[in-house]
């Protein structure tokens, strides 16, 4: 920072818009406590520097930067006289981080008056005593505000994640209920079956070769093959004929069951082959029972590896006994948001996935990532269903130089061209009063941003929106230090974040 002192002109600095209705007392003590300073092109003040200045422009140009991951984004250029800038929170005192909330630069020789923080402070309290409580009263009022209905917008995401994960739950668990009580009917059955073949004029020999029939047909049932419904259907057609043939009451019934365990007319040949003709019906009724049990425990397996595998990724999504920050698989993380989302999904909408499984695990915080894609997810969702057509839901990862890209994309109306810098805006919502609150981009944004310096932004006309997450491919060398100092870093550029957005709009309004 290159600055040369000037002298302070009480009528230059009262011309300025931001002074015009101050006395000629007051222009006299601000020439007193400040200065006038002309700056060589170049830097004037650095983002998360300490705010010792308050910076009012008296000719030049200014720009101001935000840091976006690792790199200075411009965010406002001007050359209107008067524009401010710098140390505009030092009346709120300790009660907020007292940093600079952007990086100021000159791009040509430029002059400034510079009130000292205190001084500003003091000013302010004592000439406009109400507008400093007002302000207070905004700021932190919005701010309290905001981390209540960022609480509630969790809880909204949390209860459409349960009702989602209920409904997914509730199938397998409602098949493993059916299946149990049908099984628990066929095995009483087989007891019933198994004493009238005892009974039966059935020699031991006969007895032991239905019970390898009995094994084999238990193998064949787990390895049975997946028919289309017309190799199915002709299969059926020719088991039932067999049956009916060999004289087999109901075939028709029980050749449907045969055709989904893999059985078929050489498998009821070597049966036949093997039994006496008389014992045949009753050794075919005691297979049929076999094989409806192994097909039920089939369906049980299935539904409670269902009902387990909701569960993992329940607490995959939950990050449950996981470590805060760590390496993670963002596919993993993806494909449990889309599991715990699918409820909410719906028939409606296809869900394409294109990932890069080459991509290497990166530096996160899963838990929080979780909840962007949730947002971003959502958003998606409802975009779609506005049109009251189907439609459908890329999610795509690739590698972008040395970051990541997660890339949400819908084929919903799209975002208008109007309201496209204001979407990640704090409170904004497009979505009907009391089903959104305008915090799932801000709190996206924020994770995203401030937490894993990396960067979201959206590309969008209709029928092809994108959300597109990027994220650093290897961690900062400031987060290698204690986690606990990770905490206090990240509360610290919370406060100042939420401080610097309000702060910077208006500012960036005025320079």
């Amino acid at each position: 920072m290159s600055a040369q002192p000037m002298p302070c002109d009480p009528h230059e600095i009262g011309s300025l818009f931001l002074f015009e209705k101050l006395s000629p007392e007051q222009l006299g003590r601000l020439c007193a406590e400040g200065r006038m300073e002309r700056f060589e092109p170049g830097p004037v003040y650095t983002e998360g520097d300490p705010a010792t200045c308050f910076y009012v422009m008296v000719e030049g140009t200014v720009v101001l930067y935000r840091r976006v991951g690792g790199d200075d984004v411009e965010v406002s250029r001007t050359s209107q006289r008067g524009v401010y800038a710098g140390a505009m929170q030092a009346y709120l005192g300790d009660r907020v981080p007292q940093t600079y909330v952007n990086t100021m630069r000159v791009t040509e020789p430029t002059r400034f008056f510079v009130l000292p923080a205190e001084s500003f402070a003091d000013i302010m309290r004592e000439w406009f005593p109400m507008a400093a409580h007002l302000l207070e009263g905004l700021f932190f009022g919005s701010k309290n505000t905001q981390r209540a209905i960022g609480q509630r917008e969790r809880l909204l995401a949390l209860g459409s994640l349960s009702a989602g994960l209920t409904h997914e739950l509730n199938n397998p668990a409602a098949a493993a209920v059916r299946a149990t009580a049908a099984l628990r009917e066929r095995v009483g059955k087989m007891r019933h079956k198994l004493a009238f073949i005892a009974r039966g004029p059935y020699s031991r020999e006969a007895l032991a070769e239905l019970i390898e029939i009995q094994e084999r047909t238990a193998e064949r049932v787990a390895k049975a093959p997946v028919l289309t419904p017309l190799e199915a259907s002709d299969r059926e057609d020719e088991v039932a004929d067999w049956l009916e043939d060999h004289g087999i009451p109901e075939g028709w019934r029980l050749a449907p069951t045969f055709v989904q365990a893999g059985l078929d007319t050489d498998w009821l040949e070597h049966v036949a082959a093997t039994v006496a003709e008389d014992v045949l019906p009753g050794a075919i009724g005691w297979l049929n029972y076999t094989v409806e049990t192994e097909l039920l425990m089939d369906e049980i397996d299935d539904s409670t590896t269902r009902i387990s595998h909701l569960v993992d990724a329940a607490k995959q999504y939950a990050q449950l006994d996981r470590a805060p920050h760590r390496d993670v698989d963002v596919h993993e993380l993806l494909d449990s948001t889309l599991l715990m989302l699918s409820g909410k999904i719906g028939p409606r909408i296809r869900v394409v996935k294109d990932y890069d499984r080459s991509l290497p695990n990166v530096p996160a915080y899963p838990a929080e990532l979780n909840q962007v894609w949730t947002n971003l997810i959502d958003n998606a969702v409802a975009a779609i269903a506005s049109t009251g057509d189907e439609g459908t839901l890329t999610v795509r990862t690739a590698r972008e130089g040395d970051r990541l890209l997660v890339e949400f994309r819908d084929t919903g109306p799209g975002v208008p061209d109007d309201i496209r810098s204001r979407i990640f805006d704090p409170f904004f919502t497009t979505k009907p009063v009391g089903e959104g609150t305008g915090l799932g981009l801000d709190i996206s944004w924020r994770i995203v941003v401030n937490k894993h310096h990396g960067s979201l932004h959206v590309e969008s006309v209709p029928g092809d929106t994108r959300f597109q997450v990027l994220l650093p491919l290897t961690a900062p060398e400031a987060e290698a230090g204690t986690e606990a100092g990770t905490e206090t870093e990240e509360a610290g550029t919370e406060a100042g974040t939420e401080a610097g957005r309000a702060v910077t709009t208006a500012a960036e309004e005025r320079v």
